[in-house]
């Protein structure tokens, strides 16, 4: 019997490009204090989704039958970050356009939820832990309890049991935990997984025959999706560095930083 994998993706602006460069002139922010205004950052499909495929691949793999869809909210029918998930092998990929502005994460559970309970459930679901945009890593949760499904977070490893159930490692501040869980059940992906692997040239070509099924909010008998949680403002920090070099032989160095650390109340002996 085969098992359905339901991959949740999200597209985001690349971190990398965000992190290496200047954002002076790559995002802004638009006249009403919260929209994203980016001219050349890329989007990208956030990269604990993308190892949430990797972990249904790796179930895959090691013998478990399945069949593995990855589904996103906010995207339309040829959106990259879909088309990417079926050259590494995703069975059916669903767009589900959306502007995000317009819900929170609420409104993208619900639509979540609803989708999986039109499409036939499945027997496990995977997100990545959280996205590098805004760092919630709350739909998981929501869309469990919406489903009355259990939730297990933090994975660094999944291995499929008999009888419908998952040996799951997750990692702690203490260290790693083993659980078991029946499905179905969510699991969100870290990134102790591992690198993600690439997408093979034959992949790559399967793909671009590959078609998103394309399905609107209001087919899922969803309308209202106001937000619960209302972003009131954001903004690029201005980020200063100060710094100040203590010369001499590094006894004489070391003296003077104690002595300037004392001077400024950071050391009190």
């Amino acid at each position: 019997m085969s098992v359905r994998i339901v991959v949740c993706a999200k597209e985001v602006l690349d971190p990398d490009a965000v992190n290496n460069y200047a954002l002076e002139g790559r995002l802004t922010i638009g006249d009403d204090g919260r929209t994203l205004t980016q001219t050349s950052i890329p989007r990208v499909m956030n990269a604990y989704d993308e190892q949430g495929i990797e972990a249904a691949l790796r179930l895959r793999e090691a013998g478990l039958a399945c069949t593995i869809t990855v589904v996103s909210v906010g995207v339309a029918d040829g959106s990259e970050i879909l088309k990417h998930a079926a050259a590494l092998g995703a069975d059916e990929i669903v767009a589900i356009p959306l502007d995000p502005t317009t819900t929170d994460h609420h409104g993208i559970a619900r639509l979540l939820a609803a989708y999986l309970r039109s499409s036939g459930g499945a027997g496990i679901v995977l997100c990545g832990r959280q996205a590098s945009d805004d760092d919630q890593g709350v739909v998981p949760a929501l869309v469990g309890e919406l489903l009355d499904m259990p939730v297990v977070t933090v994975a660094r490893s999944l291995e499929a049991l008999g009888e419908g159930a998952l040996r799951v490692v997750r990692v702690t501040p203490d260290g790693d935990e083993t659980v078991e869980v029946s499905c179905p059940a969510i699991v969100t992906i870290s990134n102790e997984l591992g690198t993600p692997r690439y997408p093979t040239m034959a992949g790559r070509m399967a793909a671009r025959k590959k078609k998103a099924t394309v399905l609107q909010a209001d087919s899922l008998g969803v309308s209202d999706l106001r937000p619960k949680v209302v972003l009131a403002r954001q903004f690029v920090p201005a980020v200063k560095g100060e710094c100040e070099i203590i010369g001499g032989t590094a006894a004489e160095a070391a003296e003077r930083l104690v002595a300037r650390l004392r001077a400024e109340s950071v050391l009190r002996s």
